[in-house]
């Protein structure tokens, strides 16, 4: 009786899902508590379940799950509390992926990191995109596989035992005793993961980790469909998707916008073509220069999934270290550059830098032909040898229209990569499918980085494709459109509160192509100590913030994101992307977005407003 229950009201849920849930990258944050992702957006769907209401505007009410898409959505969520329900399983130990491999991934990590070997049990074939060799080599994995008829044959005699399942439906009758971890694997949909007995409570925070850091999430389309499937509700009316000619029309816009020759590589979301990155350059330095130290080098306060990926790789790799490379407020990339990969030199290690330009959130650009001598600078070992180059790898998000590495661009000389997330400017907001392009010096490098990406089964979904196929090639021009909004915004800002500190490119950068549509802000403050100040500057900026959301509700939000289609974006980037970064490097500032589509004047006049009561 309990299990109709909780089929009708799913019924009727997805009968009544809001828009947002569907088509939103980025969820509001001033209805968001990071501390209680997905718990708090379940339990208070849990108590509409109560009630038996589920009309739209109940469910639009709800607290944010998780404030961006790639970490998980309402619909992830419903779905992993309907498989919990259906097992009696907690939902929290049940978490879908839109990769395929990932799950084993994630369990294999935790356990090599803890010196564990995990038994791999499956029936029929192993999922294709895994590469045995890579994951014991590159990885570090220790495994040992076991072929059973079905899941009732598992016999557990190692530390940590999986099950993989690749029938068409979820196998809820399939956890046994000997069974640690779950996981169901669909081909076009993702796979879930669920999470046995109190002994392995531990994992949950660790997968978790794994799918904000290295992939994402099922998507909302599959999420929905999935559900659709183990209601037998009727499926959505979802149109036939071309993926290849998608697929090819992406990669034609992207060398188009980049100048660039060799084929790009697109991947669910930023951050997995990150990992794709870093794992294939680990790989070709293994085959290349095994033995020798590899350096990740990164910025201290950059974005914090970079910062905090680049860390987790270096933990779970052996002879990986990471490094960090002072850029921002007041410190110079190209002598941070310079200095790092001359002590580097000395060590004959192998130097990868990750550097965004501009760089986040002060929105400073280096000068790039200094930056480009000192990457392509010969240095010397201490023992006199040709010490091994830098690869430069670059996040261009905010200006993913430069040309940074094409026929005689300023970084076309020396070995270098760029990369750009895809649920700002290239999709307008609407998929978090992300892309990475190489110049000539770094393209063999591409083979590897594509190898890893499909080990990680982290390639942009056929929903993905179709999405950048469709806005690609209006970017550019919504680039140039959204800068004009915030150039016209700052020079308002500098005329009505010069005291403010606006960090922002010049205008002779602009002219260079340089048009983010990003800018920080440093309110002024006043207090007699600089404890009394930061905390007066800190109130400040969201003191700002909350009256734009009040008073221009249907386009200013309190958001992580931007590059989106229309509206306007606030958010305080250490109390949002540095949520990982260390407090000291963190910025308490007010970090605005602008679209190509907005009511400009209205912000005008609330700032304005706002000004007055200060």
């Amino acid at each position: 009786m309990e299990d109709d229950k909780t089929l009708n009201y799913i019924k009727d849920t997805l009968k009544n899902v809001p828009k947002d849930w569907i088509n939103l990258t980025t969820h509001r944050l001033d209805i968001y508590d990071e501390s209680q992702a997905k718990n708090q957006f379940l339990t208070q769907f849990e108590s509409l379940f109560e009630k038996g209401v589920c009309n739209t505007r109940s469910l639009e009410e709800l607290p944010t799950a998780f404030d961006y898409i790639r970490l998980g959505h309402p619909l992830s969520c419903i779905l992993e509390w309907f498989i919990g329900q259906r097992i009696r399983l907690d939902s929290k130990n049940v978490i879908s992926f839109s990769s395929k491999t990932m799950p084993l991934l994630a369990i294999l990590r935790k356990n090599a990191l803890e010196g564990k070997t995990t038994q791999i049990n499956y029936s029929g074939d192993l999922p294709a995109a895994l590469d045995l060799e890579s994951l014991k080599t590159v990885y570090g994995y220790n495994f040992e596989l076991n072929k059973v008829s079905a899941a009732s044959d598992v016999s557990k005699n190692l530390n940590s035992s999986v099950f993989i399942s690749q029938n068409e439906r979820i196998p809820f009758t399939e956890l046994n005793e000997s069974i640690d971890f779950l996981i169901h694997i669909n081909e076009t949909l993702g796979s879930i993961i669920m999470v046995n007995g109190h002994g392995n409570e531990e994992y949950v925070s660790e997968i978790q980790h794994v799918r904000r850091r290295e992939t994402i999430a099922m998507t909302p389309a599959n999420a929905l469909i999935t559900l659709q499937k183990i209601s037998r509700e009727q499926l959505s009316n979802a149109t036939h998707l071309k993926k290849n000619e998608n697929k090819a029309s992406v990669l034609n816009s992207i060398k188009e916008i980049t100048s660039t020759t060799w084929t790009p590589i697109v991947a669910s979301s930023g951050l997995s073509i990150q990992y794709a990155i870093l794992m294939g350059l680990i790989h070709d330095a293994i085959e290349k220069h095994p033995g020798k130290a590899i350096k990740i080098i990164v910025p201290p306060n950059c974005y914090g999934g970079t910062n905090d990926q680049a860390r987790r790789v270096a933990s779970s790799v052996s002879g990986v270290e990471v490094l960090d490379l002072p850029v921002d407020d007041g410190s110079d990339m190209v002598q941070s550059v310079d200095a790092i990969l001359q002590n580097i030199a000395a060590q004959d290690a192998i130097p990868y830098i990750i550097a965004e330009i501009p760089t986040n959130p002060r929105v400073e650009v280096p000068d790039l032909i200094m930056l480009q001598k000192v990457l392509g600078k010969k240095r010397i070992t201490k023992i006199g040898e040709p010490a091994i180059s830098p690869v430069f790898i670059l996040d261009q998000t905010f200006c993913p229209n430069i040309n940074f590495l094409g026929e005689g661009a300023v970084l076309s000389n020396v070995r270098a990569i760029s990369y750009a997330s895809g649920s700002k400017f290239p999709s307008g907001g609407k998929c978090t499918a992300g892309y990475c392009v190489a110049n000539v010096n770094a393209g063999p490098l591409m083979e590897k980085i594509e190898q890893h990406l499909q080990i990680c089964d982290n390639e942009a979904t056929a929903l993905q494709y179709e999405i950048l196929a469709k806005q690609l090639p209006s970017m550019n021009q919504r680039i140039s459109d959204a800068y004009a909004n915030t150039r016209e915004f700052v020079n308002f800002i500098r005329e009505t509160l010069p005291e403010a500190k606006i960090n922002f490119v010049s205008e002779t950068l602009a002219k260079e192509g340089f048009t983010p549509s990003v800018f920080s802000l440093d309110l002024p403050t006043k207090g007699d100590t600089d404890d009394e100040r930061e905390m007066y500057k800190r109130t400040l900026n969201l003191k700002l913030i909350d009256l734009m959301i009040k008073n221009i509700p249907n386009e200013s939000k309190y958001c992580v994101s931007y590059g989106q289609l229309k509206g306007c974006y606030w958010t305080i980037p250490a109390t949002s992307t540095q949520g990982t970064t260390k407090e000291g490097d963190k910025d308490y500032i007010a970090r605005v977005a602008l679209s190509p589509k907005m009511d400009l004047e209205l912000h005008k006049k609330v700032f304005f407003d706002f000004v007055s009561t200060i």
